[in-house]
């Protein structure tokens, strides 16, 4: 299992907003929401566990379960594992195409080029993760990838306010 979580280019609020600490996405919003979860459909062995949008990221839990064999009888074929890289590229390249499409901005890119991950190596570690993946949303005003929250001097977030161009 890994946590990700992938940031838009430049960390720019496409994917929707925050209003009374729920999360209203926008088109591009919608539109990640329906790439990541047909991701399962294009990779064997893929599951998804907790996910989020959230106006400049996304947060998920993905579990990759490579099967070789059937029953008692192994493949003759080696099969090809499936990588979180694969993966990822794959969610980015999809949603990235269809939003491009509806802003009519092909080419333009819509996702920072890497990642974050952490592999989830044990349940306390998944409880804790889960939770904060369904938390991000009510605690998007203290968030580090909120731009209207900067670092306190004691070293917490605070939130500010800002005109954003639209």
């Amino acid at each position: 299992m890994y946590f990700v979580t992938i940031c838009t280019q430049g960390r720019q609020d496409i994917l929707g907003e925050m209003a009374d600490a729920l999360f209203q996405p926008s088109k591009s919003g919608a539109i990640v929401r329906e790439c990541w979860y047909e991701l399962p459909y294009h990779y064997a062995g893929l599951e998804l566990d907790t996910f989020v949008v959230m106006p400049n990221h996304v947060h998920g839990i993905v579990v990759l379960r490579n099967f070789v064999g059937a029953g008692f009888k192994p493949a003759l074929a080696k099969a090809r594992r499936t990588t979180l890289a694969e993966v990822v590229r794959a969610f980015k390249t999809f949603s990235g195409r269809k939003i491009n499409e509806l802003a009519n901005t092909t080419g333009s890119p819509v996702w920072q080029r890497g990642y974050y991950e952490h592999i989830v190596r044990s349940e306390k570690s998944l409880r804790e993760i889960r939770q904060y993946i369904t938390d991000n949303p009510r605690n998007w005003s203290v968030d580090p990838e909120n731009p209207a929250a900067v670092k306190s001097e004691e070293g917490g977030f605070e939130t500010r306010s800002y005109e954003r161009d639209t």
